[in-house]
């Protein structure tokens, strides 16, 4: 069980690590001012918060949102607008590995065995 929440712990690093790299990309690779910045800043804010919350006090929730979260920066080029762009290949990419990393944790908590209780 040990080696389980090993795993669960290097997909949260792992999304920390996009979700930096995220908030950081409108710099990095140039983006035009506007939504496709703000949509990068503000979910890879998100996304780091939300990772560092699974570190600290793991939850179920957490990783739907993630799910939920890396599925819109996926379709939000076209949603907002900046399908074309090198903002929009980023998003693309981080945030279908922010939600394949969040399909993953669910489904290694589904496969988890249920705590065992001892009765008296």
């Amino acid at each position: 069980m040990d080696h389980i929440r090993r795993n669960a712990a290097l997909c949260d690093a792992i999304n920390l690590m996009l979700g930096a790299i995220l908030f950081l990309s409108p710099w990095l690779y140039g983006f035009a001012p506007g939504l496709q910045t703000q949509n990068s800043v503000v979910s890879g804010i998100v996304i780091v918060v939300l990772s560092i919350a699974a570190f600290t006090a793991f939850a179920k929730w957490e990783e739907w949102l993630n799910l939920v979260l890396g599925l819109w920066v996926v379709v939000s080029p076209w949603v907002l607008g900046f399908a074309g762009t090198t903002a929009m290949w980023i998003d693309v990419v981080i945030g279908g590995g922010v939600a394949l990393l969040a399909a993953i944790e669910l489904w290694i908590m589904h496969r988890m065995p249920p705590e065992q209780t001892v009765s008296r």
